[in-house]
This record gives structure tokens, sequence and C-alpha cells, in this order.
């Protein structure tokens, strides 16, 4: 497996979304082992981030993070994340708090907005208290999985069908 210097150690975004669905691909994706790029479900992600809300600047990448979209409204930052339903709603939701906690530790005040084009739905997410306890929890734990010597055991979760990492779990 996949090694990885204690100095290259950090919580993304990514690895916070990964924590709400499954603990091994936290492991999996701190050690450098990559998703199947061909997975059809990584295809359609990367076709609505590149043609959905395309008058809007896109992807912008800042330490850890890699904001979908930015823009303004009524004189505030607003972060955008788009996933492709909402299936991971809660890894979204987490997802999109780390951001803008990661934004706040850095002086920059963002309200965030959770976009699932194929629902035409947006939900508007604000930082507060209880998610700022959450998210320390919610880190350390994904340093406590970095830090195994090896990934968690699979398990079988709703998230299996149509993973990037289901053939190195299943086969």
């Amino acid at each position: 497996m996949g090694e990885m210097a204690s100095d290259d150690m950090h919580v993304t975004g990514t690895l916070v979304w990964y924590y709400y669905i499954c603990q091994r691909q936290v492991w999996l994706m701190a050690h450098q082992v990559n998703p199947d790029e061909d997975n059809p479900s990584i295809d359609l992600g990367r076709f609505l981030h590149e043609h959905v809300y395309e008058r809007e600047k896109k992807e912008i990448s800042l330490p850890g993070m890699r904001l979908d979209v930015l823009s303004e409204k009524d004189g505030r930052l607003v972060v955008g994340e788009i996933k492709k339903s909402m299936r991971g709603e809660k890894s979204a939701r987490m997802q999109l708090l780390f951001y803008l906690d990661e934004l706040d530790r850095a002086g920059v005040s963002a309200v965030g907005e959770l976009r699932f084009p194929e629902q035409r739905k947006r939900e508007r997410v604000t930082l507060d208290e209880a998610s700022h306890t959450e998210l320390d929890r919610a880190r350390r734990d994904i340093f406590r999985i970095m830090y195994l010597s090896e990934p968690p055991a699979p398990e079988k979760i709703r998230y299996c069908r149509g993973c990037g990492y289901a053939e190195l779990c299943w086969s």
C-alpha cells in the first residue's frame, strides 16, 4: 500500500467528504491510492464540474481545498459545492463546512451553498459553533485513520455500488 511521510499529513475537504461516506476511503486517499478514474460516477462528477454553472468563477484551489464555485451575494462571499446527487448530502455539507471553517480561520467570512444540479436544488450552509465542534472531532478521527498502518477493513455500505474503490475492496 502507499506510504505517506508524516509531514505530508493534513486534512483536506476531500478527506472530510470521504470520512462521512467510508473511513476506508479516507485511508486509501490519504495514502495516494487513487480511485478508478474510468468509473462512470467519477466521469459524471467531472462533467458536472466542467459544464454546470459556467457563468460563475469556478474551481479555486487553496491549501487543502478545491472550491467548486465562488460568487458574491448581498455583499458576502458564497462558496458553492456542486454534487451530482443528494445521496451523500451529509458528507457534502460537512465538506462545505470544512471549507467555510478553513476560510474563517484565515479571516475570510463566507457562507456556503450546496448545489445538486440533477435535482435543481440549492441549500444554504452556514458555519456555527456545533459545526466547529463536529469538524474538530472529525479532523482528529481523520488523523487517527491516516496514521493506521493499514486501511480499515472493507465494509459493505450503500455507497459501495458505483464506488471508484469497489474493485480494490471486493475483488
